[in-house]
């Protein structure tokens, strides 16, 4: 995690941001675009989703930004064809790459006061997060779009 990546990202973890949020802000960052009400909603799949260490937050904030790119948007609007195929792809890689969904066993079950103050379980996210955010990227472009610039 020793790139310019790694270290935004750990830096977002130190200011409080969860694996969703961060994977969330990294995007928006890259189109240099703020959404704070973006933020607060996927504060809600922190620690593995309501807290219960279920699906990883770099698994559903990685879904999340493939939903900016492709996803439904407004009541005239349909999601691109490719969403579902994309969303596969990231969680099929997800689950082989780390062997498991699931925040739980991935950096282990902790509570949302350990991950808070625990800096393990954070150098644990973050590898997951960098690895996790590269394969969006490379992801979208397979599928030709344009990560950091995308229509809304």
């Amino acid at each position: 995690m020793a790139d310019e990546t790694g270290f935004v990202m750990f830096k977002l973890t130190a200011s409080g941001y969860c694996c969703s949020q961060v994977m969330m802000k990294m995007a928006l960052d890259a189109e240099e675009k703020e959404n704070k009400d973006l933020m607060r909603a996927v504060s809600g799949l922190c620690l593995g989703a309501g807290s219960y260490q279920r699906t990883c937050g770099a698994l559903t904030g990685g879904i999340a930004i493939l939903g900016l790119y492709a996803g439904k948007g407004y009541d005239v609007e349909y999601p691109k064809p490719c969403y579902s195929k994309m969303a596969d792809e990231y969680t099929d890689w997800f689950a082989a790459e780390l062997g498991s969904t699931e925040c739980k066993d991935i950096i282990g079950v902790c509570s949302v006061t350990d991950y808070q103050t625990n800096q393990s379980y954070r150098l644990k996210c973050g590898d997951v997060l960098v690895k996790g955010y590269r394969k969006i990227q490379e992801i979208l472009q397979e599928h030709e779009f344009e990560f950091g610039t995308r229509d809304e």
